[in-house]
């Protein structure tokens, strides 16, 4: 039994370290990527604030917010591309993670 678990630690392992590694350009500048609607003034920002989403619903890993889906109007940010495939086989098993919903 305890060869099992070994075992299924290192899986768990390999993945994380594999597939979650965030990809890094050199000497590159984020873009400036928006709607002009991002720019009309909320109600209350302490409000928006709380519910910004930071954490991967998947690895529960920082999110890199260049990897998102748009899923029931709102983006929902992921911290690799294979955590954003899990998310889109079954959304409805995240939602409880994120602060958007």
């Amino acid at each position: 039994m305890n060869t099992l678990k070994t075992l299924m630690l290192i899986m768990v392992s390999l993945f994380i370290i594999a597939g979650c590694q965030k990809k890094t350009e050199p000497n590159t500048p984020p873009q400036h990527q928006h709607n002009h609607q991002d720019h009309q003034a909320e109600p209350n920002a302490a409000i928006s604030a709380q519910i910004e989403q930071t954490i991967c619903p998947v690895m529960e890993a920082p999110i890199d917010k260049n990897v998102f889906v748009e899923y029931q109007g709102k983006k929902v940010y992921f911290c690799c591309e294979q955590c954003k495939g899990e998310f889109e086989k079954n959304p409805e098993k995240y939602l409880d993670k994120l602060p958007q919903f």
